[in-house]
């Protein structure tokens, strides 16, 4: 017992020029340094995926996941940052509303259906366009994300 103490009297006798140092490097390194934050809004039609990717990108299980019918908001944490994604409902009825959600975006994912009808891609192809154009997104990056594309139906990059 008394080498402990010793070993400890000097280490401290050590530190003693810079007690605060010393006092930080052995108790108080405190919590790391904050992720930045990035606000996103996610959109597409109904049946897109949206929730499943986000779903995904959290670990959460895929089971029993149900189209979003107003809007949810997932923190989708990696190792240097937090993504604050704002998921917005697509249905023909919501998708009216959802310029009311753009305000604060630092960036926009938009998700269709690769494997969706004609008149689906046509309409998924005037909400982008729409998106592409608004004020508060415009500026903003996008990533478009053709979902689906493990389907037979699927189309190729090009198609879309």
């Amino acid at each position: 017992c008394k080498k402990k103490v010793t070993s400890s009297f000097c280490f401290c006798f050590v530190c003693f020029s810079l007690p605060w140092q010393c006092f930080r490097a052995l108790c108080c390194k405190g919590p790391p340094p904050p992720r930045p934050e990035y606000d996103l809004v996610c959109i597409g039609l109904t049946g897109s995926g949206k929730t499943s990717l986000l779903s995904q990108l959290c670990s959460e299980s895929p089971e029993n996941i149900v189209s979003t019918t107003g809007f949810s908001i997932k923190a989708v944490p990696f190792q240097n940052a937090i993504l604050n994604v704002k998921e917005l409902g697509g249905a023909d009825n919501i998708r009216k509303y959802w310029s009311r959600y753009y305000q604060g975006s630092q960036g926009v994912i938009f998700v269709l259906d690769s494997a969706s009808s004609e008149d689906d891609l046509e309409t998924a192809r005037n909400e982008l366009h729409s998106a592409l154009q608004h004020p508060q997104l415009c500026t903003l990056p996008f990533l478009i994300l053709a979902n689906h594309q493990d389907k037979p139906a699927a189309r190729s990059v090009q198609e879309v």
